[in-house]
């Protein structure tokens, strides 16, 4: 406290030095006292305080003191130096006051790892996001707390700021994937650091807090500033600012974003594909030389009720089990990637092709205002049925049909709408419907429900396809 007070002079942390330094007023007298990296301020020191005695520091001691250091880094302690100085007065000389230290001590700290951090990074391996510790800490401990998070395993390596000075930046862009902790790095090593993931292909999320961040922050793809514990510069040069410095919160944030891609791509693959189906119904029939299937009055309702709700619902999807074992897409794949536009021609032509087989047997069954009703009716429940094809990869068997309440939701208020249109009488004749037998309405409904057994069957193709394929590389790797 004594030395707190009578403080006078600061000689601030600098990644380069990787010290600190206080000078103090003590009768009438001066003395600084410097904190540091211990691998670093030892090679300062010329003394030793030892046993209330100040004495020669030998290479032997130094040695010794190099030892504890790397055994207190095992340990996961971060670990700092310290010593001091006696000076008689300041004057330009007492600049150099991080020469000829009298060493005093090491202090080994604890920072422990927040809760849920270790089952993040194992979510980020799972995911295909490769987890990287970029710190000043001393490579022992840096790689000891790695080892303990999951970041570091067998096979990768760790590398230092000094060793990184002695391999190109070629080398680096070559050899990036094989690091997974960097110590005792400086600024221009996390900006070169950044750019070898970048030149590599790799989308580049770079997290920090102080003001040496502020490159790489700046550098890199998405650039996270801690909003506790971060300076304004780091704020400033970041792309996002988390709220509670938690690594976990990341995780959860790639864990939402994957989610909303998802249902945003599930959204323009089911309005897509009704529309070409709507299309198709059309274009076919009068091509044909058919009477038009549908008038404009009815497109138009089917368009508002059949298309809009089933969409807004499958953008609130919940997430698909193992979102988080997929591996990243690359930023430069398109929402269309994967056979999605081959799928949603297919899927749109089969609907309309539906459409207009209600269309024909309802004309060839009675006339062509009880085909258009089919056609109608038919249309508006093919599209409220493929929305549950749509809302996952998978078979809707295995996921479950009542997960997504909004889309349960959407499909009961679409098909009453659809229903009410045709057997009010008021509502036919706004539409130019007619209201339909019960052998109509049983063909229309059989026809309604042709899509779900159809993307079923082609779903398992696709699943056989993609087991063949996964055994037939694993038979390769292995041989």
């Amino acid at each position: 406290m004594y030395l707190r007070k009578n403080r006078i002079s600061e000689i601030p942390f600098d990644s380069n030095r990787k010290m600190m330094t206080t000078v103090h007023n003590q009768n009438d007298r001066y003395i600084s006292i410097t904190k540091g990296a211990p691998d670093i301020l030892i090679n300062r020191c010329t003394k030793i305080y030892e046993n209330g005695k100040i004495k020669t520091l030998s290479n032997e001691q130094k040695n010794k003191i190099k030892q504890q250091n790397i055994d207190m880094a095992n340990e996961a302690l971060r670990v700092i130096a310290v010593g001091y100085k006696e000076i008689d007065y300041l004057t330009k000389a007492t600049l150099d006051l991080e020469e000829n230290l009298i060493f005093v001590g090491l202090i080994g700290m604890i920072d422990p790892p927040r809760e849920g951090v270790k089952d993040a990074v194992q979510t980020c391996k799972q995911a295909g996001i490769k987890t990287v510790m970029i710190t000043g800490d001393h490579i022992a401990t840096a790689k000891a707390i790695a080892k303990e998070l999951g970041i570091l395993s067998s096979g990768e390596k760790a590398i230092t700021g000094t060793e990184l000075d002695k391999i190109t930046d070629q080398q680096l862009e070559r050899n990036i994937a094989s690091y997974s902790v960097f110590a005792r790095v400086t600024p221009e090593h996390k900006v070169r650091i950044v750019k070898a993931w970048q030149k590599r292909g790799a989308v580049v999320a770079m997290t920090g807090d102080g003001v040496n961040d502020s490159p790489a922050l700046k550098n890199a793809d998405i650039g996270i500033a801690m909003g506790k514990g971060g300076t304004d510069v780091a704020k400033n040069a970041s792309d996002m600012i988390l709220a509670d410095d938690n690594f976990v919160t990341i995780i959860e944030a790639v864990r939402q974003g994957r989610a909303i891609y998802d249902n945003i791509k599930k959204a323009i693959h089911f309005l897509i594909a009704t529309n070409i189906g709507e299309i198709t119904t059309i274009f076919i029939g009068l091509v044909s030389g058919l009477e038009s299937p549908l008038l404009a009055i009815q497109l138009l309702w089917i368009n508002l009720v059949t298309d809009s709700f089933p969409a807004i619902a499958l953008g609130l999807e919940k997430e698909e089990k193992g979102i988080m074992k997929r591996k990243p897409r690359s930023s430069k794949e398109s929402i269309f990637a994967g056979g999605l536009w081959e799928k949603i021609i297919t899927e749109g032509v089969m609907l309309g092709t539906l459409t207009l087989f209600a269309f024909s047997l309802g004309t060839r069954l009675c006339d062509l205002t009880v085909g258009r009703t089919m056609a109608f009716v038919a249309l508006g429940l093919l599209e409220l049925v493929h929305s549950f094809n749509v809302k996952t990869e998978e078979s809707i068997f295995k996921t479950g049909l009542f997960e997504n309440k909004f889309l349960i939701g959407s499909f009961i208020l679409g098909t009453l709408l659809q229903i009410i249109v045709v057997i009010v009488p008021y509502f036919a004749n706004v539409f130019e419907l007619v209201p339909l037998n019960f052998t109509q309405w049983i063909y229309t409904i059989l026809i309604s429900i042709i899509p779900i057994f159809v993307v079923e069957i082609q779903k398992k193709l696709k699943e056989i396809k993609f087991r063949k394929k996964y055994f037939q590389e694993k038979d390769v790797w292995q041989g």
